[in-house]
């Protein structure tokens, strides 16, 4: 994991967010970057720019391409509700970055690679897709032959670092989460401005 640190550090700060958001808590490591003294006074944005920005920003915290991103897009912007918001709260509801939120992976870049290898199951049967999205009433387990992987069974029992969102339940016991309601705009986990997002793809 070290390997990566110094790239995503210097990424979040470029879109301004904070690492722990991606699920980097290490303070020394994180803040041993310093800004260069000399460097030239960064000039105000665009409007573009900073629309972009927003974008970026969403995509590099849940890992989503373009073309896929787009997509979610289109469908928010054809769905009841603010665009903005139902943007981010469907995003939201993909299986890796519920098993991030669970604590069951430390980063979701991490969790989009153990779904991927099929480590994961929803009510009981695997589900490989990173891009599925849970609704209320979802069990999220480990499946049976993964719970003895020391990496993914440390993650079932550590506490240490489990924030839970309130549209999520975990049982320690049973190894396993629940999804007990739809997310809401205020439990995305970084600050962002959608609505700017909205701007952007509107043009």
């Amino acid at each position: 994991m070290a390997r990566n640190m110094q790239p995503i550090v210097k990424r979040c700060r470029a879109l301004g967010i904070s690492p722990a958001v991606m699920g980097y808590t290490e303070k020394s490591k994180l803040g041993s970057t310093k800004r260069n003294p000399n460097a030239k006074k960064r000039t105000k944005k665009s409007e573009y720019a900073t629309q972009l920005n927003e974008k970026q920003k969403v995509k590099f915290v849940y890992g989503i391409q373009e073309k896929q991103f787009r997509a979610y897009y289109e469908k928010a912007a054809k769905a009841q509700g603010i665009t903005g918001e139902v943007l981010l709260t469907t995003i939201e509801r993909r299986l890796d970055n519920v098993i991030f939120r669970l604590g069951l992976a430390k980063t979701r870049r991490e969790a989009r690679e153990l779904v991927s290898h099929g480590h994961y199951t929803v009510n009981g049967s695997v589900v490989n897709i990173p891009s599925f999205l849970v609704k209320p009433g979802m069990v999220i387990g480990v499946k049976e032959t993964s719970r003895s992987i020391e990496r993914i069974k440390g993650f079932m029992e550590e506490d240490a670092f489990r924030g839970v969102p309130k549209w999520l339940s975990y049982d320690a016991k049973k190894g396993e989460g629940s999804v007990l309601a739809m997310p809401a705009r205020d439990d995305i986990d970084f600050e962002v401005e959608e609505h700017l997002i909205v701007e952007l793809y509107s043009k």
